[in-house]
Parts: structure tokens; C-alpha cells; sequence
């Protein structure tokens, strides 16, 4: 492999005044933000520049480098000139997970997990796709295992690459009523409905997910999922990148 075939390592965070200068690309799904890298970059692609709170919401590739970039930038420490490239979309997922958030009367539904200590922390309905089922069949079968409820997919509204797994989640309309614990395959877990307004102040996994789906509950879901790194490993900090 030749220096000029040799994929790029680093990319360039810039800045024009407060904004970040991204290169706007597409593919196959519609357009995605770049960080411009070390190497010859996409000919032609034009560059932008985002407040912190377009980038927020923006599709930033790759989403590794998205993650460490926007976090140090939303508490003050934004990162310029090169920083590594992390991208966990190439790497072969070790799991691969399909969520479901369910809204009904202003409520989402969670499973809460209680520590010996008395604190808690929550998780989005859902669990592994297994062989030969789709993300879509899997949120289904995983929402009624969960919960007892029977759900019809929607859009898929964010994919998450945490710990090596790539989660998809959907809006899934759900009808009935929670079934009761014993029947219900949770490993501990309790289904609880949580108003959608304190998504942010939850401890909830995926950490950067919670205040999105927040988020978009008011100002509208997504046309295309969110791409999302998250390595957080404490849930009680705020989180807000």
C-alpha cells in the first residue's frame, strides 16, 4: 500500500471563529458531516461550519472521533489540529443489539435496574439479534419477552456503537398493558414508565441517547438515524454532547 492509497490515521479539527469546519459528504443514505483528514479527502466535498448545537444533532463521521471531539467542546475544551481517527463502525460488532422506545401519554418505557446500595440505573427495552432475524424482528420479539407488550416497528431513530456492540434503535408503537414480573425475562429488571421530560437527569444507557430521544420528542424524530459513539462509563454526570 502506497502512502497515497494508505488510509488516513488522523483527521484536523478546525475552527472557523466558534464553529467547527466539517466537510459535507453523502452516501448511499443521504448527507453526513467529515472531519477533512490527513490524507487527499473527498474531492470536492465542501466544507461547513456548525454551532456546538448543529454539530450536536449533525451525522459526524467517524462517529468514534464525533464523540471525544463534541464532548471535549461541549465543556469548554475543544480539541484543534489532528486528533486520531476512532471509528467502532468498522471493527465486526462482538453484539448486535435492537432497542425499542416506547412513548405513550408522555412516558417512556424502561427497565429499571436497582444496585445492592439502593441506586438505580435503566435500559431501553431490548437485547440481542439473533441468527437469522433482522433488528426489526428482533425488537419485537425482544419488546414482548421484556414487557408483554406487542409492538409495530417504526423508523429506526439512532444506531450506537458501545463496547463493541452496534445497537439499533426504533420508535415501536406498542399495544397492552406491562405483564407481570414473573413472566417477563428482564434478568432483575423492572419495567417502569418514565415521563419522556426527565430523560436527561436519568441514568440511563445508552447515556448519549437519553437526551435525544428527549430532544426529539419535541422538536421531531430524526429523517435519518443519529450515528452515535458512546463510551461513558458512569451514568450520574449530566451529559450533554
Amino acid at each position: 500500500m502506497t502512502p497515497e492509497t494508505r488510509p488516513p490515521t488522523s483527521a484536523a479539527v478546525l475552527f472557523d471563529a466558534d464553529k467547527l469546519v466539517l466537510e459535507l459528504r453523502h452516501d448511499a443514505e443521504g448527507a453526513y458531516h467529515a472531519f477533512p483528514d490527513d490524507g487527499p479527502g473527498a474531492p470536492g466535498a465542501p466544507r461547513v461550519a456548525l454551532s456546538l448545537e448543529e454539530a450536536l444533532h449533525a451525522r459526524i463521521r467517524p462517529a468514534g472521533t464525533a464523540e471525544a471531539v463534541l464532548r471535549a467542546w461541549a465543556e469548554g475544551a475543544a480539541p484543534r489540529g489532528a486528533v486520531a481517527l476512532a471509528d467502532p463502525s468498522a471493527a465486526p460488532p462482538v453484539r448486535v443489539r435492537a432497542g425499542a422506545v416506547v412513548i405513550r401519554n408522555g412516558a417512556v418505557l424502561l427497565i429499571r435496574f436497582t444496585e445492592e446500595d439502593g441506586a438505580s440505573h435503566y435500559e431501553i427495552p431490548g437485547g440481542g439479534v439473533e441468527e437469522g432475524e433482522t433488528p426489526e424482528t428482533a425488537v419485537v420479539r425482544e419488546l414482548d419477552e421484556e414487557t408483554g407488550l406487542a409492538g409495530t416497528v417504526g423508523p429506526e431513530i439512532a444506531r450506537v456503537w458501545k463496547d463493541g456492540r452496534h445497537e439499533h434503535y426504533f420508535l415501536v408503537a406498542a399495544t397492552g398493558e406491562v405483564g407481570p414480573p414473573e413472566t417477563l425475562d428482564t434478568y432483575g429488571g423492572v419495567p417502569v414508565w418514565v415521563p419522556v421530560e426527565e430523560l436527561p437527569a436519568t441514568p440511563l444507557w445508552p447515556r448519549r441517547l437519553s437526551w435525544r430521544i428527549e430532544h426529539w420528542h419535541r422538536t421531531g424524530w430524526p429523517e435519518r438515524p443519529a450515528e452515535l459513539a458512546d463510551s461513558i462509563t458512569e451514568l450520574g454526570p449530566p451529559c450533554g454532547w
